[in-house]
């Protein structure tokens, strides 16, 4: 199966809470604001966007799962909103990701609406200022 990138997201870490249990396990939540460029959207991240992820005793990153909205133009130059729910897990054993994500996308821009039902996967990778969130679409034949 072929993908094709629709836009990458530029995360910046705003604030971070931590909960530890008494068996070591941790939950994090991060704030966070930035930015998305692309061939199909450019806008930026709306207050409010956070990212949790669950650590085991031993440092192991289960689980994450993000939650934000996104403001800007699409590829027409129209005005839109999306909002993203992004739920994947880290790779340990992968050189240049991170982590890789299934996202779920609720656009009301015309023009990106096969965002909304396409199949979707999302690749993490570590920046000098945080972390970019590299969404692509499946192709179809």
């Amino acid at each position: 199966m072929e993908f094709e990138e629709v836009f990458t997201v530029h995360v910046r870490i705003e604030k971070t809470y931590e909960l530890r249990n008494i068996d070591n396990d941790s939950v994090v939540m991060m704030a966070f604001t930035g930015n998305a460029t692309g061939t199909y959207f450019e806008g930026i991240v709306l207050d409010g966007g956070v990212d949790t992820q669950i650590i085991g005793k031993f440092g192991d990153r289960h689980s994450l799962s993000a939650r934000y909205m996104l403001q800007g133009r699409d590829h027409t130059g129209q005005s839109c909103e999306m909002y993203i729910e992004n739920n994947g897990s880290f790779m340990s054993n992968v050189k240049t990701d991170l982590f890789r994500t299934s996202p779920k996308i609720i656009t009301n821009s015309k023009a990106l609406s096969f965002l909304n039902t396409d199949i979707l996967v999302g690749k993490g990778r570590s920046t000098e200022h945080g972390v970019d969130i590299a969404i692509y679409r499946a192709l179809t034949s």
